[in-house]
């Protein structure tokens, strides 16, 4: 059995797989350093200073009846239920820079696999000895 599982493992398909997992973690750590740290402070300055971070709405109040935060990590601490838009608009802009991207990656991969199947192969070239006979039938067919 466990002959079986080291076979399994050591598939190219299963390497292969792992490796596209580690790589899309550390790929998504990127994006999301990306839409938080790079395009969504110029979106909140056009948009005259809104922190879609802190974007949210207060569904519950806190226990102490409290309804008004100046942040959404104070409105999670004191216990409101609240309804996150801005961390929700971030998920839609990370999903899209991600998809774009494996968008432009199938592309690619499609367009090299077309171009491989375009260029036919050459033929080998026939064996010394099946070139002699040619020759030599010729030859014979000649002197005929």
């Amino acid at each position: 059995m466990f002959n079986d599982f080291k076979a399994f493992i050591m598939r190219g398909n299963v390497l292969d797989l792992a490796v596209g997992i580690v790589m899309g973690a550390a790929f998504t750590s990127i994006v999301n350093s990306l839409v938080a740290d790079v395009i969504m402070p110029p979106i909140g300055f056009i948009m005259n200073g809104i922190d879609f971070s802190n974007l949210f709405i207060v569904i519950k109040a806190s226990p102490e009846g409290v309804m008004d935060f100046a942040s959404l990590d104070a409105a999670k601490k004191a216990g409101a239920i609240t309804l996150n838009i801005g961390l929700f608009i971030n998920a839609i802009i990370n999903f899209l820079i991600v998809s774009f991207a494996v968008f432009i990656l199938v592309k690619n991969v499609n367009k090299l696999y077309k171009k491989a199947e375009e260029k036919p192969a050459e033929p080998a070239a026939p064996p010394a000895s099946e070139v002699y006979l040619k020759e030599i039938r010729d030859l014979l067919a000649q002197t005929r």
